[in-house]
């Protein structure tokens, strides 16, 4: 309630200072709605609400025949996201909040069954040199795919290999760092220690901590306007640009079937079951001249995937999601703003899961009007299970970022 009535309050001001000063802004959509720099440089501010809506038409097919088709239209997310520097450029925050109910779905006991409004809330202070440290609730250095922004993606959504084995958003401390390894060859170092539960959780620290670190290799130098965190090659690279990067990512006596997401392992007397995870992922970002590739590699490993009772044998039905993801990734954007992609994606689980491998292929259009910011997206997908459940969805959206 208290959430909602800031945010009511917030847009009453801007609305106020609107009708009252009529100002024109030197801004251009895309750029964020509000730009505010203190007189003396004491702060700034940027805000930026977006929403992306889709409609999704799926069939199951069965034997020879279609099933029955099934349609839905979503508001897939709608945010607001405020960021800035603080005292000084040298330290900057954001903040990103969450409307739409998939962006506040989860909750639970252990953030009091409350809804989950709260995405990014961090600190970055580039303290010395090309070293940060980082201090809040944000994503963790995992597989670029995931890093990469929901507004900043190539298809209508994000990959099966993402929706089954990234490591998303947690609540901690990073180090960042970078090297240059002579020319325009480029390493980036990221370490992070978080609470290992997932993000907007109030009754942690459950089981243990969990630590990530990665490694980001660049060896042409970096991409335009951070091109290897955004998919499409908006900027049509003049020369090949790569990231290669790995993830190492361990969950010490985890207590969620996915380690920070999925049901939490409880046992018969109110206890929770845990157990170790380990997260690892290979990964590729290239570009070149509309070009655009992007390449995944992931596999979870549990110490104990099976979940047991308090007395160590019996099973309580929780499994660790354990197994294997491979993600390829290509598009082609043509001069008139128009693009081209397609996405092949499988994934392999550990028998003891009793989960069916999966394979998807998808075929994607895309329309940029001012390239990401505003877009109009479809894909066709056809997923087959285990090789004898299949089915085929079509998307389609659009994105709309001040």
């Amino acid at each position: 309630m208290k959430l909602k009535i800031s945010l009511i309050a917030l847009f009453a001001i801007i609305s106020l200072h609107t009708s009252q000063a009529q100002e024109i802004s030197d801004t251009s959509f895309g750029k964020g709605l509000i730009n505010f720099t203190a007189k003396d440089s004491s702060f700034s501010i940027k805000f930026a609400p977006r929403f992306q809506v889709r409609s999704v038409s799926s069939w199951d097919y069965t034997g020879d025949q279609f099933g029955s088709p099934e349609h839905n239209f979503i508001v897939r997310r709608a945010r607001l996201k405020f960021d800035g520097f603080a005292y000084s450029k040298k330290l900057v925050y954001k903040i990103e909040l969450g409307l739409s109910n998939r962006d506040i779905s989860g909750a639970n006991q252990f953030n009091r069954n409350t809804p989950r409004y709260i995405l990014d809330a961090v600190l970055k202070w580039n303290f010395t040199g090309n070293w940060e440290l980082w201090a809040g609730q944000t994503k963790l250095p995992g597989n670029v795919e995931r890093v990469v922004s929901s507004g900043n993606l190539q298809l209508i959504d994000r990959s099966l290999l993402n929706s089954r084995f990234n490591i998303d958003r947690d609540l901690g401390i990073q180090l960042r760092h970078k090297t240059n390894l002579g020319g325009d060859f480029l390493m980036r170092e990221k370490f992070s220690v978080s609470q290992g539960e997932g993000r907007n959780v109030t009754e942690g620290n459950e089981g243990g901590l969990q630590y990530t670190a990665r490694l980001e290799f660049l060896p042409f130098g970096t991409f335009k306007s951070k091109g290897d965190y955004s998919q499409s090659d908006l900027k049509r690279e003049e020369k090949p640009k790569l990231m290669v990067g790995v993830t190492y990512n361990f969950n010490e006596d985890a207590v969620r079937e996915r380690g920070f997401a999925g049901d939490y392992m409880l046992r018969s007397d109110g206890s929770l079951y845990e157990t170790d995870q380990t997260t690892v992922f290979a990964d590729a970002m290239f570009k070149y001249n509309g070009f655009s590739f992007m390449g995944e590699y992931a596999k979870r490993t549990a110490d104990d995937e099976i979940a047991t009772d308090v007395d160590g044998i019996t099973p309580t039905g929780d499994i660790v999601l354990t197994g294997n993801a491979l993600n390829l990734q290509a598009g082609y954007l043509f001069k008139n703003n128009y693009e081209i992609a397609g996405r092949y994606t499988s994934t392999d689980y550990e028998s003891v899961t009793n989960r069916d491998p999966e394979r998807q292929y998808t075929l994607g259009l895309n329309k940029f009007i001012v390239g990401h910011k505003l877009k109009i997206q479809s894909d066709l997908s056809y997923t087959t299970v285990d090789g004898n459940e299949d089915n085929i969805t079509f998307r389609l959206g659009f994105d709309f970022h001040f």
